[in-house]
């Protein structure tokens, strides 16, 4: 129901008050379809149960519109002390101090965050319990412009090296330019383990390609090559959620694939929005994939002779 201004929302045993559901957070215009923050909110309950598991027991970033994607923007790390207390809370140390982080274990914390104009989930690659340790390795294929062939080749090219070095990967839509090609790991690696990997996996493949690929992390470097970003494997980084919703015209949102999916010429990075990524949830595209979480060893010494 709604009155004077708010909307109240019943998820589990909780009731969320929307404030200014009316409010547009996505103007339209330019083929791009207006959304309110009634529409972030709705989205966020429907697909609550195919996102809450790549959220649960992990620290957040939160990308925060308060007026819409053409306002302000800021991140926010720290937690308000005027949040409810029953949204979970870890407090993570930071050079110089702590950072009280939030911690979307619920759907009622997914909507708290959705009232609050927070429109991005940013997660980190660990759980609080292990924060040391990633559970997931993320390789970002981030192009030069807006050329998605060259991202749907890396990822083929990325795929197929992963295959080889016997480690499963996950696919998703980052909802922005590119991909984002997630290994699930057994969480027993530190961080600088998981980035030395990472690194390794990216400079043998851009070697092999370095024409269409690169590790360089300056800009001015990488010209019209694809930039193969392994930045996020650190301590304190963080990646987008899977069905996050990115702040970009039409609301897309980061959506899991299947590798099959890759093939489809309708594909880009941007392909679902809310108005119809739970249809894809619901198809389950990793099926289970991130839950056979593997050791770097094996892989590391099959990368050796790659190297050479």
């Amino acid at each position: 129901m709604s009155g004077g201004g708010t909307r109240r929302v019943r998820a589990g045993r909780r009731t969320v008050e929307v404030h200014r559901p009316d409010k547009v957070l996505f103007p339209g215009g330019g083929g791009a379809k207006e959304y309110t923050k009634a529409d972030l909110v709705d989205f966020y309950r429907a697909v609550a149960p195919f996102m809450l598991p790549h959220l649960r027991g992990r620290p957040l970033m939160l990308e925060r519109h308060p007026d819409g994607i053409d306002g302000p923007t800021f991140m926010q790390k720290n937690t308000p002390d005027h949040y409810p207390e029953w949204i979970t809370r870890v407090e993570l140390a930071k050079e110089g101090g702590t950072v009280c982080h939030a911690v979307c274990d619920d759907t009622a914390t997914l909507l708290y965050l959705a009232d609050q104009a927070s429109i991005t989930l940013h997660r980190w690659l660990s759980r609080s319990d292990r924060i040391d340790h990633p559970d997931r390795l993320v390789f970002d294929l981030d192009p030069s412009g807006d050329d998605f062939e060259a991202v749907r080749e890396a990822a083929r090219l990325l795929g197929e090296l992963l295959d080889e070095l016997e480690l499963p990967s996950a696919l998703m839509t980052t909802g922005s330019r590119g991909l984002h090609v997630i290994v699930p790991l057994n969480g027993r690696h530190d961080f600088d383990e998981v980035r030395a990997f990472a690194r390794d996996v990216a400079d043998t493949l851009a070697e092999a390609h370095p024409d269409r690929l690169t590790t360089a992390a300056r800009k001015k470097e990488r010209g019209e090559r694809l930039y193969l970003d392994i930045q996020r494997n650190a301590y304190a980084q963080t990646a987008v959620a899977p069905y996050t919703v990115r702040p970009r015209p039409g609301a897309p949102v980061a959506t899991p694939i299947t590798w099959a999916q890759l093939d489809d010429p309708e594909l880009g990075a941007r392909r679902w929005t809310i108005a119809d990524a739970v249809e894809q949830a619901r198809t389950n595209p990793w099926s289970g994939l991130l839950s056979r979480g593997r050791a770097l060893g094996p892989a590391r010494r099959r990368l050796i002779p790659l190297r050479d």
